[in-house]
């Protein structure tokens, strides 16, 4: 957009624009008209949420799987896939970056519950479908 067309914009506001404003804002709106495609393009990339499997992140909520994982206690934390039937899992965490993710949706994580596990983040399970124990009676 021209300078002259922004001022022809602003000319009804003017008055009220202190003259160093009139400066500001039409520069503020220039920025803005050119970092909103960029800006959209950041979301759909994901940058800081909706994060891929392998990509760092720093709580589970950023990744597309909601699991935030990481090896052990020196490396960095990736996106990863829940924990499918019969692997590893962890319960849900206060903590959001896990050490075995948890369940897919549908399994339940069964683990040792306890408030000391929870803190040391040690109270691994198995998935398991909760329809399997039913099957067997």
């Amino acid at each position: 957009m021209e300078t002259g067309a922004i001022k022809h914009l602003l000319a009804p506001w003017q008055s009220h624009i202190k003259p160093t404003m009139a400066n500001v804002l039409p520069a503020c709106l220039l920025a803005l008209l050119l970092l909103a495609p960029a800006l959209l393009a950041q979301h759909e990339r994901g940058l800081i949420f909706n994060l891929d499997n392998g990509e760092l992140c720093l709580q589970s909520a950023q990744c597309k799987s909601s699991c935030c994982h990481r090896v052990n206690g020196l490396s960095l934390a990736r996106c990863a896939p829940k924990a499918a039937e019969s692997q590893e899992c962890s319960p849900k965490s206060i903590y959001g970056v896990y050490y075995k993710c948890p369940c897919e949706r549908g399994l339940t994580c069964d683990a040792n519950k306890t408030i000391v596990g929870s803190i040391t983040n040690s109270n691994f399970g198995v998935c398991k479908d909760p329809r399997d124990s039913y099957s067997q009676w």
